[in-house]
């Protein structure tokens, strides 16, 4: 057999030459380049606060910050518009119920009551006559119905009279029958008046509760109408203190304009705003402790209000049993709301660090040097502690201060 000697073009040789001598520079390249650098700040220890984490007991609690608030809180307003002729009262005095706080006047008001009381008056007054009138009827129709009963017995009697007579031919046949006439007509006339009778008492017994009613409302009418002008005087509905009142003499205020709030006697409550995180967490009935003056306060939520403002929601908590003395509105006071039972768990200092990491990384030190960044995940978490589920270990040391303009440095040097 013959080897067959195969001849490689020149150029051909030289495309290949070209392509080895890339690869070997690209990989010389590649061995004398650094590594990528890791994104790294350096930040001096001492402005730093550290927490190490620690295998101990939870605490399920909330610290709120609440504002003292009226239980309940009675508005004021004006039921009818006026010029304030009068101010009874000032901010913080106390009152009775029914007790006058403001005086109004309103000449078109009072003008419109008195044209409006004598057009009411005179419907009364004609419904009362119709009224009258239909006890007269009903007088007459009984008179006339007697009298008919009188007639038959008065022509019966005189009818057997002259019928003696008659008989002895004393009177004559013409005085005799003209009785009968009489008498037959007045027993003709009485079914007839007795039916009348019948219909128009029916009538009347219809009407007359009609009538009653028409009057006893164009009464009310009357009192309400009557009412507008006593409205020009503001009275407390009920015992307690005015907590705001802000009116001058000569000033007008129009119908249903705000004149002052009255807070009766019924204690206080507490308001506070919490966290969207804990929208889930936070329920009516829930318990809370309120250390004040070397005591201790129960609470409870009274309502979850589900409306979501800036990132927060309202919840309104009641004392339960012995409530605080001198309590004042406006006051602010920082009750621990109990979400859950304590429980044994890997934690960590609350700090800073949640507002931009959320929670789901820490810088870990590793030595006195350096601190690494970590993925972690973790649990419930209140004002002092955070619970640990996942990436971090007992022992270590995280830093908790704020991690504001480090959401991409993967280490912090220390100095």
């Amino acid at each position: 057999m013959t080897d067959t000697l195969r001849i490689v073009p020149w150029w051909r040789r030289k495309y290949r030459l070209t392509a080895v001598a890339l690869l070997l520079l690209a990989a010389a390249t590649a061995l004398t380049l650094p590594a990528p650098a890791v994104r790294s700040i350096t930040r001096d220890a001492e402005g730093l606060i550290f927490a190490t984490v620690e295998q101990g007991t939870y605490r399920d609690v909330l610290g709120l910050r609440c504002t003292v608030v009226p239980r309940d809180v009675i508005y004021l307003d004006a039921v009818e518009g006026g010029r304030v002729e009068r101010v009874l009262v000032q901010p913080g005095d106390e009152v009775i119920a029914g007790q006058a706080l403001i005086e109004l006047s309103n000449t078109d008001l009072e003008l419109e009551v008195l044209d409006r009381q004598a057009r009411l008056i005179d419907s009364i007054t004609q419904l009362q006559t119709y009224q009258t009138q239909l006890e007269q009827n009903h007088l007459d129709n009984d008179k006339a119905l007697q009298q008919i009963d009188f007639d038959v017995r008065r022509l019966t009697r005189n009818l057997a009279r002259i019928e003696a007579l008659a008989q002895q031919r004393l009177v004559s046949q013409e005085q005799r029958d003209t009785l009968q006439e009489q008498l037959d007509h007045a027993h003709a006339l009485r079914p007839l008046q007795a039916h009348s009778n019948r219909q128009r008492e029916a009538l009347r017994r219809r009407q007359l509760p009609v009538i009653e009613s028409q009057i006893a409302a164009l009464q009310q009418d009357i009192a309400m109408t009557r009412a507008k002008l006593r409205n020009l005087t503001v009275r407390a509905p009920r015992a307690g203190r005015v907590t705001a009142i802000d009116l001058k003499v000569g000033e007008s205020r129009p119908r249903g304009a705000r004149l002052a709030e009255l807070t009766p006697p019924t204690g206080h409550q507490l308001t506070a705003r919490v966290d969207e995180f804990y929208l889930d967490r936070v329920l009516p009935g829930q318990r809370a402790e309120l250390e004040l003056a070397a005591r201790t306060f129960a609470l409870r939520i009274e309502r979850v209000h589900p409306q979501v403002h800036q990132g927060t929601f309202a919840v309104d908590l009641l004392f339960e049993g012995t409530m605080p003395s001198g309590l004042r509105p406006g006051q602010a006071l920082q009750p621990t709301l109990l979400l859950g039972d304590d429980r044994q768990s890997l934690i960590l200092r609350s700090g800073a660090f949640l507002e931009s990491s959320g929670g789901n990384w820490v810088f870990v030190r590793n030595d006195a040097s350096s601190a690494e960044r970590r993925s972690i995940r973790i649990g419930r978490r209140n004002p002092e502690q955070v619970e640990i589920l996942a990436g971090l270990r007992a022992g270590e040391v995280v830093v908790v201060s704020d991690y504001t303009g480090l959401q991409y440095i993967e280490r912090i040097d220390f100095q």
